[in-house]
């Protein structure tokens, strides 16, 4: 495993991290998860992705009982904050008073004194965002948090929150990022690079898309992600007949090179400096050791012209809102 630093931060995470969207939030049993964690750390991962509204804090739950006993300087955890955490239409957003209440209800569940990383899940355009980021340095200032990020903000957002507190006030930058979804390469990753900020992408696999298992014309395989009415809720992002064709071109570009569908998919990510982590999920401790293979693997300029022409327009290219974002920002 293969080590990058985190933005402006002393962090330096492993290029291929392990995340709790939909697994370890619900989607698969407790041994499942302790497995994959586990089998993460055999396999030189350090770095732990999760939020507190997956599973409403059950995959913080989850992960606090594992990682607990490992000693705290061994792994790099981050949570987020921003969805609801209850039917209570105030328990949401980025409010001060919600940043503090959702920190301290984070570390309970994770059984820690800090987060290495605490992340604004989404922009809140209904808080003035001098008070957001007010509220996340108080994190800091606390010691409840070593440093900040944020998911899926537009470039004005991002801007407007470096115009008040400088380049220093965030390390990382989470956006979907793969093959099949390269919107952030438009404007993104310049402006985060130009101020420190490092991505740390999520859905690298397409949700498993680009590991070639998912056929055209056929029923997803049993036991997979889109099997299971729990982890299949954003199939429709990456999921169309188009993608898959891509796909299963690329499939011979990967065996004519000698890897995996998975190792082309995340060295194709890892290929940008901008990127620090490829935040990858898994259902199975085999899993793991497969994407934790793509860390250290460079891909030449015709591999990477041939994957060009295998994708052809089926990319979504070009600054695209993600899932639950809003525009715009207030001030006070």
């Amino acid at each position: 495993m293969q080590y990058r630093k985190l933005g402006s931060s002393d962090l330096e995470v492993s290029e291929i991290s392990l995340g709790s969207w939909l697994t370890y939030a619900g989607g698969i049993e407790g041994d499942k998860t302790r497995a994959c964690t586990e089998a993460a750390f055999d396999a030189g991962i350090n770095f732990f992705d999760t939020a507190n509204v997956y599973g409403r804090g059950a995959a913080e739950t989850a992960w606090g009982e594992i990682l607990s006993t490992h000693p705290r300087d061994s792994y790099i955890l981050a949570t987020k904050v921003y969805f609801p955490m209850s039917d209570d239409p105030a328990d949401q957003g980025l409010s001060p008073a919600q940043i503090a209440k959702q920190i301290d209800a984070s570390l309970t569940r994770l059984k820690t004194d800090y987060v290495d990383l605490y992340q604004a899940h989404r922009f809140d355009p209904t808080v003035p965002i001098e008070d957001t980021v007010e509220a996340f340095q108080t994190v800091v200032e606390q010691g409840k948090a070593r440093y900040l990020g944020f998911s899926e903000w537009t470039p004005e957002q991002i801007q407007a929150a470096i115009d008040i507190a400088g380049p220093d006030l965030f390390v990382s930058s989470q956006p979907q990022y793969s093959m099949l979804w390269q919107a952030p390469e438009a404007e993104v990753f310049d402006l985060c690079a130009a101020n420190g900020v490092s991505q740390i992408v999520w859905s690298p696999l397409a949700q498993g898309v680009l590991t070639g298992k998912y056929k055209l014309g056929q029923p997803v395989p049993e036991g997979s992600r889109f099997a299971s009415p729990d982890m299949a809720v954003s199939k429709d992002l990456v999921y169309n007949d188009a993608a898959l064709e891509a796909v299963q071109r690329l499939v011979p570009i990967a065996e004519e090179a000698g890897m995996s569908m998975p190792t082309l998919a995340l060295a194709w990510i890892l290929r940008r400096s901008e990127v620090a982590s490829a935040i990858t999920g898994a259902s199975r401790p085999e899993q793991v050791h497969t994407n934790a293979a793509a860390s250290g693997v460079r891909l030449s300029d015709d591999l990477l012209a041939a994957v060009d022409q295998a994708l052809g327009d089926v990319p979504v290219t070009g600054l695209t809102l993600a899932p639950a974002a809003r525009p715009g920002v207030k001030h006070r």
